[in-house]
């Protein structure tokens, strides 16, 4: 059983994620508190697996909670966020320090139960998820091509030919690893197109703190903006990102297609307009997530001449996704998440 403990002010999310444990054949309510302080003792005497906190609370603010816990004993954290700038700029400092997840509180409380399942599945995923202790120092310096070996390089570009273009998947544990692989990227590296699982409202703020940390740029995907050398996009929230070919490049189409894999924005999705538009320009990297997202699209990239990579399962928060591609037989290389910016540059600058 998943031992769960809720600590919130509201008394409406505290009965609204007790019900969810509670319905949960795999899952029991340790207690769920509107105190942080009265939370403490509780998980001193009786530690739980998974806690679900929110930020503002009375006593001890949520940040001020979770860097305690994670400083003393560290364990399974999702946040409960709310849809404001303020919260994303919460949320992200949140899983700097240490959080496996986040949902997003809604404005009103009416589409409350119908994100239970998703919930459930965020609190599955906690309670295997591979918890570790935040230490931030400055990015090393990145590899040098040269002392990375390389099985297979990709072919030199061809005037007219499009550009070479890197597709990044990610999931629950996306926003730390997204950071460390492109925090020691150089300027130059080509375009990179990504679909990281969040709700609308957070991307955004997500790729701004993003840009202030690394060296090429990171934006949010725009519909219809031609794809640049250089630049990072990161699919919106709630929202599908496509590579299209435009002349001897390419350019991006944001939609609101149907979720595909229950996802939107979907790593499949993603995937499989790489596989059709780049092929063998590609280079295809699957990071922690939880589920089977990009796995089949994976191997359509591959199957498309692309280069794909999976994290390996000791550096992921949760290695479904990896595990999933792997599966599938669409990766071609399973490789340490400190190791993927290394080989990034080396398949695509040598």
């Amino acid at each position: 059983m998943i031992r769960v403990l809720v600590v919130d002010d509201s008394a409406v999310m505290r009965a609204f994620l007790g019900r969810v444990v509670t319905a949960q054949p795999d899952m029991e309510l340790l207690g769920a508190s509107p105190d942080p302080l009265l939370a403490i003792e509780r998980i001193r005497r009786n530690p739980p697996d998974v806690i679900t906190l929110d930020v503002e609370m009375p006593r001890m603010n949520g940040l001020d909670f979770l860097r305690n816990l994670m400083a003393v004993r560290p364990l399974p954290v999702i946040m409960i966020s709310s849809l404001t700038r303020e919260g994303a700029e919460t949320t992200m400092r949140a899983l700097e320090l240490g959080a496996v997840d986040f949902f997003p509180k809604p404005a009103n409380f009416d589409g409350l139960e119908a994100t239970a399942q998703e919930i459930a599945e965020k609190i599955r995923a906690a309670a295997s998820a591979r918890i570790v202790r935040r230490v931030r120092a400055a990015p090393a310096a990145p590899a040098a091509a040269a002392k990375v070996k390389i099985s297979a390089p990709l072919p030199a570009p061809v005037a007219g030919a499009p550009q070479r273009v890197i597709g990044i998947g990610a999931s629950t544990g996306g926003v730390e690893a997204l950071r460390d692989l492109l925090a020691p990227l150089p300027a130059h590296m080509p375009p990179i197109v990504i679909a990281q699982h969040m709700p609308p409202g957070f991307t955004d703020t997500f790729a701004r703190r993003l840009d202030t940390l690394c060296r090429i740029h990171v934006k949010q995907a725009e519909d219809n903006e031609v794809v640049r050398a250089g630049v990072a996009y990161i699919a919106p929230g709630g929202r599908h990102l496509v590579l299209a070919r435009r002349g001897a490049g390419y350019c991006l189409r944001v939609t609101d297609d149907a979720p595909v894999n229950r996802h939107r924005p979907s790593v499949d999705t993603l995937f499989r307009s790489i596989a059709r538009c780049a092929g063998s320009k590609a280079v295809g990297v699957m990071l922690t997530g939880m589920g089977g997202d990009g796995a089949e699209a994976m191997l359509e990239m591959s199957q498309a001449g692309a280069y794909t990579i999976a994290q390996d399962e000791a550096s992921c928060v949760v290695f479904g996704m990896p595990r999933q591609a792997i599966a599938a037989g669409g990766v071609r290389e399973v490789a340490p998440l400190a190791d993927i910016a290394g080989r990034l540059e080396a398949l695509t600058l040598a």
